[in-house]
């Protein structure tokens, strides 16, 4: 049931900027939801479901996604995305928003208050600047919107803002209230000032990192966008190519060296100037720094969206190694996913994740129909997502962008 106008109003999800008692102010969307499927490489693998079928799965998951994630920031005219309401942890972080406005940019169409919110988010993110440059965002805010636990930014939030951007461009144009085409350009401008490399062309995890201190020869596998990079170099060739190479080269490099019999990537890398490896155990977060964990586990997702959107070979090859090994250590059976990994494929934690199990199914699209399977396999990860209900803003997040690429709905924010 759609919310009342007034409610609407008094949660501050409809800023007056925006709606007139439930009528948006808002541009019509260029790639609407119900037609903005792109065709896949010739031989990608997708669910044996109708369009309308795959539509309605993931519009029916985005209602819910946002009814239970999109909520107020402490401003008139903010958004914000709920990831944690647990006591003493953040409640909104960078990456979230990123999260929030790809999405909301790519349901344009299906949800009448598409841009509105995007704005509204978008406000909530320059509301919230990093210490070092205004155009990166803060990573993480408390309960009543104050900046925690430093200042500044984590790359991978600024990545999806930056993408999203453009996707906003192409979606509703830069000559309305926000020229989304100037903020991602200078978005991206900080993005490489800040966060990128200029000797490895390798991302960093956040402008916080000093060039000559401990975290300046790391670097985070699920930051490798590498589907986002192609976009950005159409805005800057000169910052961006060489980064996509970069990148799919140490993902070749860490699934031959450290794991040749799985694919799987670690969550951290360092070394990355001389001899990458696996980051040791507590390098930054956890115990697991070094295995196939909380942040790892999106790179299936983030190779297999390029290996749709592009047709590298690096992309393709490294998302069939992961998928090969994951069909055989599960039997087939998604549920079998477990929810961390040492990169010889042995269970940390047998636990299951939707965080887990759904990126391995962007993966799966690119293997070969002719492999014995391989579409059962495709078949039984979407009606396991379908199936399973919400689990969390985590979980749930990365779930619903791997259904929309599933469901042809990834498309390049390309001029």
């Amino acid at each position: 049931m759609r919310r009342s106008c007034f409610f609407r109003i008094v949660l501050g999800i409809a800023a007056a900027a925006f709606f007139l008692c439930g009528a948006a102010l808002a541009d019509p969307p260029s790639r609407p939801f119900a037609s903005s499927h792109v065709p896949f490489p010739r031989g990608t693998l997708r669910p044996t479901q109708s369009t309308d079928q795959l539509d309605q799965a993931v519009a029916a998951f985005y209602d819910s996604w946002k009814e239970n994630y999109v909520i107020p920031g402490c401003g008139a005219g903010q958004l914000r995305i709920r990831a944690d309401a647990a006591e003493g942890k953040a409640v909104t972080v960078s990456e979230g928003q990123g999260y929030g406005m790809v999405i909301v940019a790519l349901m344009a169409g299906h949800d009448p208050e598409a841009q509105p919110v995007f704005d509204q988010l978008l406000h909530y993110v320059r509301r919230h600047p990093s210490s070092y440059n205004k155009w990166l965002m803060a990573w993480a805010q408390s309960e009543t919107c104050q900046d925690i636990m430093g200042r500044d930014s984590a790359t991978d939030g600024d990545l999806d803002i930056a993408y999203a951007l453009l996707l906003a461009d192409v979606q509703w144009g830069s000559r309305g209230a926000v020229d989304y085409r100037a903020e991602a350009e200078r978005t991206l401008e900080a993005i490489v000032k800040h966060t990128v490399d200029p000797a490895t062309h390798l991302t960093l995890l956040g402008d916080w990192v000093a060039p000559d201190g401990d975290y300046a020869k790391a670097t985070r596998s699920s930051d490798w966008m590498v589907d986002h990079f192609r976009a950005f170099a159409t805005v800057n060739p000169d910052d961006w190519l060489p980064t996509i190479d970069a990148h799919l080269d140490l993902a070749t490099h860490m699934q031959v060296t450290y794991a040749p019999l799985t694919g799987l990537l670690p969550d951290f890398i360092t070394g990355t100037t001389d001899a990458p490896e696996p980051a040791p155990p507590k390098f930054l977060e956890a115990p697991t720094d070094g295995d196939y964990a909380w942040n790892a586990c999106r790179t299936p997702w983030r190779l297999g969206v390029d290996a749709l959107v592009s047709g590298d070979r690096r992309s393709i090859d490294a998302v069939r190694r992961m998928t090969a090994w994951i069909r055989k250590a599960t039997g087939d059976d998604p549920t079998a996913i477990a929810e961390s990994y040492k990169l010889d494929g042995t269970v940390i934690d047998p636990s299951f994740s939707q965080a887990f199990m759904a990126p391995f199914a962007v993966a799966a699209m690119s293997v070969p129909a002719e492999v014995p399977g391989a579409q059962e396999w495709v078949d039984a990860l979407w009606a396991r997502m379908v199936a399973t209900p919400p689990e969390g803003y985590y979980p749930d997040s990365i779930k619903l962008q791997v259904m929309l690429a599933m469901a042809g709905h990834w498309w390049s924010p390309v001029r």
